[in-house]
């Protein structure tokens, strides 16, 4: 299998991320209800969107995994050419960057789609965060649980 991440990996320091985005899935019986949150701020370090999801029953993986996905949408609808992601869930970061294989077929289809979105950009990083670090998408993804709606403007 080809590794599509290597085609645009990091954001150098020369050319830093025109969107910081941070991710969160959460699900609540894993499977159960589930949710996610992306949070964006620009280079200034400015609030540019909140975005919240209800994705109904699903693994807390998927809700990552969908947390990604529309990070990355949401980054190519504001015309970001280099981005940095911040996720607090290890399995997605490592699985998006080549360190962990994808095997199981919920999540395989949903790494294909997080990879092809990934190669419209200049640059697209995706990291580790610890969780302590990403409580604003944590609360988005837990705002979509409870209210059990999305918010995606």
């Amino acid at each position: 299998m080809k590794l599509p991440f290597l085609t645009r990996s990091l954001v150098s320091a020369a050319q830093p991320p025109e969107l910081v985005i941070h991710i969160d899935g959460g699900s609540r019986g894993n499977p159960g209800p589930s949710g996610f949150g992306v949070h964006a701020v620009d280079a200034g370090g400015h609030v540019v969107a909140e975005h919240f999801g209800f994705i109904g029953q699903a693994t807390n993986n998927v809700a990552e995994y969908q947390a990604l996905v529309h990070a990355f949408k949401l980054a190519s609808a504001r015309g970001a050419r280099r981005l940095e992601i911040r996720s607090d869930s290890e399995l997605v970061v490592k699985q998006m960057n080549g360190v962990y294989k994808v095997k199981h077929p919920d999540m395989l289809t949903l790494w294909r789609q997080a990879c092809a979105l990934r190669r419209g950009f200049e640059a697209a990083e995706i990291r580790h965060v610890r969780r302590e670090q990403n409580k604003e998408a944590d609360a988005l993804a837990n705002r979509a649980m409870d209210l059990r709606e999305s918010h995606l403007s």
